[in-house]
């Protein structure tokens, strides 16, 4: 149980410090990852389900509370947002549910078409799709919190002396391809204050078996992820008073 309060309190501490401009006002909107409970309940959010029953990974803004026709006008907003979303190359859409019930957007992108094996710089067809999100779908949400996170399979790297170095090469990849997607919207223009977290989970939480290519290549992504901020929930809150 102790370490299982440490590990908790260190992955608290590493979400808190591993973010690309977040504003410390804020810092309770924390999307978390799939290990689960602790974390959750040492962040004091709750971790959301999709409607496919798996696990979406966010956490609403700490402390919000929201009844039917709050949901309503931010899932509209989010519905909107998702629409535009979908018109971009290379993306797939999907519509989840945060800790606070609220609808919310993920966008899933093919570390593949992101960048060559085993690097972290963006090709450029990359480039031209994250310009595109920020122009068509940041821009246009600035109420939206973003989080940026980064998985790989679980193949390991040649010059790793174990299986234990691997998994670390690992996740600090997918920290820097997800760090170089936050930095490069930022250089496109999205506001600094959006982004609350930047995240590498490394071989973390697959989203398919790793026993075969196809499900390899599912397995490294960049996930993104918009959601209600405090002042999009607050708005919602003044707007059916």
């Amino acid at each position: 149980m102790k370490g299982l309060k440490f590990y908790a309190f260190a992955l608290c501490a590493a979400l808190l410090f591993q973010s690309c401009g977040m504003n410390k006002t804020t810092k309770a909107a924390l999307i978390g990852g799939t290990s689960g409970a602790a974390l959750g309940a040492a962040l004091g959010g709750v971790l959301a389900k999709n409607n496919k029953g798996q696990w979406a990974g966010i956490a609403g803004a700490a402390g919000a509370v929201t009844g039917a026709a709050v949901g309503a006008i931010i899932g509209n907003k989010m519905d909107k947002a998702a629409d535009a979303a979908k018109e971009l190359e290379n993306a797939q859409v999907e519509t989840v549910t945060d800790g606070n019930g609220l609808k919310a957007v993920k966008l899933t992108f093919d570390s593949g078409i992101l960048f060559d094996t085993g690097k972290s710089t963006l090709r450029s067809a990359a480039q031209s799709t994250l310009t595109n999100f920020v122009n068509k779908v940041l821009k246009q949400n600035t109420d939206m919190n973003v989080g940026i996170l980064g998985y790989t399979d679980n193949q390991g790297f040649k010059s790793a002396k174990t299986k234990a170095q691997s998994q670390e090469m690992n996740k600090q990849l997918s920290q820097d391809r997800a760090q170089a997607v936050c930095n490069y919207i930022l250089s496109q223009g999205a506001a600094s204050s959006q982004i609350k977290e930047v995240i590498g989970f490394g071989e973390e939480n697959p989203v398919a078996s790793n026993e075969t290519a196809e499900g390899r290549q599912q397995n490294r992504r960049v996930e993104v992820y918009l959601y209600a901020s405090e002042e999009m929930i607050k708005a919602a809150q003044q707007a059916i008073q």
